[in-house]
């Protein structure tokens, strides 16, 4: 049966979603004008609804040397489609299992294994319970975002992101939009490293403009719009393109 929630309730769901292990029911109670307590009962509520379901960790598996994350897109038959499902997280290493409303790839498995060989025997343990494994392939990246409309209306926003490339060592390449309003925002790229808004092992490699390509140098005025290429030495943390949004 489908709950209804208010602005209270929206807000909530918006700051857990974001950051459940550091929110603080006393941050979102000034906010929201009301007391801690209102905010723990709705918590309780929520919780109670099955509308929060659990506080996850976000683990990159992938970054634990021999590991590997793999998804399965299966078939169960629709009749038999959620005790299959419940069968499949079961099974030693499925990590995530979502069911859709569809007739055929109406499963999507998710997995992790300590190298090709314990994939292999997952799928086999998956197919034996019934399931068709229409497709597969390994999961180079997952990112998690709030529902921005349950967070307030002047909520920051990140860049564009519209490409991303790793390299070798752990350098990376990102290519992204340039928000309005953005710390960064016309200044030139000498200035920008002057106030460290463009971090030590970061370098602007590439700025498309009006569909025109630009060399980026120093005295190169980043604009709103601008499409960036971004080269970093090692993985970027999210915080190191803050200044590039709004």
């Amino acid at each position: 049966m489908s709950q209804r929630i208010d602005e209270i309730d929206k807000r909530i769901i918006y700051y857990l979603a974001l950051d459940a292990r550091n929110t603080a029911t006393t941050d979102i109670a000034e906010e929201m004008d009301v007391t801690p307590a209102t905010i723990r009962n709705r918590i309780n509520r929520l919780e109670e609804q099955d509308i929060l379901r659990g506080y996850l960790a976000d683990v990159d598996y992938k970054s634990i040397e021999g590991y590997v994350t793999y998804q399965f897109i299966c078939t169960a038959p629709i009749p038999d489609r959620f005790q299959l499902g419940q069968s499949a997280r079961e099974v030693s290493g499925v990590v995530s299992v979502r069911e859709l409303m569809s007739g055929s790839t109406n499963l999507i498995i998710t997995v992790v294994g300590d190298g090709t060989d314990e994939i292999n025997k997952i799928a086999g343990e998956l197919s034996d319970l019934g399931l068709k494994i229409e497709d597969e392939s390994v999961i180079e990246g997952e990112y998690h975002t709030p529902y921005n409309p349950f967070g307030p209306e002047n909520i920051t926003k990140g860049p564009s992101l519209t490409d991303f490339m790793s390299l070798a060592g752990g350098a990376e390449v990102v290519e992204f939009t340039v928000s309005e309003g953005a710390q960064i925002a016309n200044k030139t790229i000498e200035q920008a490293v002057e106030e460290n808004l463009i971090a030590d092992e970061m370098l602007v490699v590439g700025i498309e403009r009006d569909g025109e390509v630009l060399t980026p140098k120093g005295r190169t005025q980043i604009q709103p719009g601008d499409i960036l290429s971004l080269f970093s030495k090692r993985p970027l943390d999210k915080s190191s393109l803050d200044a590039f949004g709004t």
